[in-house]
């Protein structure tokens, strides 16, 4: 099980905090306005190996993949080389019929382990993020095969969310 410091303070600066729950109780102050993403769940999609997993260092930016890489927003620093994956951020939420998936967005990322050095566009999975935490559904960047993968992933992973889920994202997980 991953276990993750999401309290953690220098003593410097307030910086910025992961909670759950109403950390303010109603008052307002101190802490009120910060994200809580208790629903959300980043799914890495290894497009080569048609593989999807969750890693929750992803929330963090610390996944497995992006792990002792230097990152940049050119795709010239890789050389010409790397490998693709789809961090699609999924937001659930529970309604009286029960739990359901309801937002999800994805982000491009390219992998050049060899030299050490990706692809990524940090405001762009930032505002995916924040996208599938409002409950919308932005996968259309995706290829065919990659959107297969996940769909069939959130079917096996919970079965009775993926019937309640969000219209929208059946619709563009949908093919004939």
């Amino acid at each position: 099980m991953i276990e993750l410091d999401l309290f953690h303070q220098d003593g410097k600066k307030s910086g910025f905090n992961i909670i759950k729950g109403d950390s303010t109780k109603g008052h307002g102050g101190f802490g009120a306005g910060l994200v809580n993403l208790d629903n959300m769940t980043p799914v890495i999609i290894d497009v080569a190996a048609g593989k999807a997993e969750v890693d929750m260092g992803a929330l963090h930016a610390r996944s497995d993949v992006e792990r002792r890489i230097r990152f940049s927003a050119n795709k010239a620093d890789l050389q010409g080389g790397g490998k693709k994956y789809w961090l699609v951020w999924i937001n659930t939420e529970v309604t009286k019929e029960g739990p359901r998936y309801a937002g999800a967005a994805a982000a491009e990322m390219i992998i050049h382990r060899e030299i050490k050095r990706g692809y990524k566009v940090l405001a762009d999975h930032v505002n995916k993020m924040d996208k599938a935490l409002k409950g919308n559904v932005i996968l259309e960047a995706m290829d065919v095969p990659s959107k297969k993968v996940l769909r069939d992933f959130l079917r096996q992973v919970a079965p009775e969310q993926w019937e309640r889920a969000n219209p929208e994202l059946k619709a563009q997980l949908t093919f004939e």
